[in-house]
């Protein structure tokens, strides 16, 4: 959508979270960290031993990812157990399967304008002759 063009009521603020989790996604260890708490939920301990970085920047991964519908957290008596919200893996594959079929759609009509381009030039051409 342009930015001049108007989206339908609700469409802006469905744009917005689809843009969160993209951007959520777009590192690998937030995408570890989703992997891995969809096989089983785990404590922002147990994430943070297998990453080489603070157990900070860890909490911040998973916050980013909880900002965004991705993971949820509860506690577990002293633990944060993180685990991944699957309907929004789900609404964002959605979106991408969306985007994919526009541009098989449009991708698809770029081919038969060619084709019939290459078809035009080919024909012969009506030639009326003087008599």
């Amino acid at each position: 959508m342009g930015p001049l063009t108007q989206a339908p009521a609700g469409a802006a603020s469905a744009d917005a979270a689809t843009d969160r989790v993209l951007r959520a996604l777009a590192d690998s260890t937030r995408r570890d960290i989703v992997s891995r708490t969809l096989a089983a939920p785990c404590s922002v301990s147990e994430l943070a031993r297998d990453y080489p970085m603070s157990f900070a920047a860890v909490q911040k991964h998973v916050a980013t990812l909880q900002s965004a519908g991705l993971v949820t957290k509860t506690r577990r008596g002293r633990e944060q157990l993180v685990s991944a919200d699957v309907q929004t893996l789900r609404t964002a594959r959605a979106a991408l399967e969306a985007l994919e079929e526009t541009w098989r759609g449009r991708i698809d009509r770029m081919g038969e304008i060619l084709a019939q381009d290459a078809h035009a030039q080919h024909a012969p051409h009506d030639s009326k002759e003087s008599s």
